[in-house]
């Protein structure tokens, strides 16, 4: 994995649409302490966490990671480095748009 610029003493922030195996963000995450960084944290909007991810999780360099409650996750996936958000009110917020038909996409601004 090939790391571009100079992250040495900096916080790294990992941006994913869906973490399944988890297999590429620890990679990445590893390869970002490896160069120096000072922390790496990592966030993504689907948490699928199949297989050993949960295990490479907690192996790896990742701090903190964030993901959205979009898929339910089980209570023995809920490990100590897992935050989760909810996405209810952006969803409440959409269907009330929708229904009072006005513009979603400021929403996403």
């Amino acid at each position: 994995m090939n790391i571009v610029g100079n992250i040495e003493g900096k916080n790294a922030i990992l941006i994913d649409d869906m973490i399944d195996t988890a297999g590429t963000i620890t990679l990445a995450a590893n390869a970002l302490m490896e160069k120096g960084a000072k922390a790496v944290y990592a966030c993504c909007t689907h948490a699928v966490l199949s297989g050993a991810a949960i295990s490479r999780i907690e192996a790896s360099a990742i701090k903190e990671l964030v993901v959205t409650n979009s898929i339910e996750l089980p209570e023995e996936k809920m490990i100590s480095k897992l935050t989760t958000l909810s996405i209810a009110p952006l969803l409440v917020e959409a269907i009330n748009r929708i229904h009072n038909e006005k513009a979603v996409s400021p929403l996403f601004e």
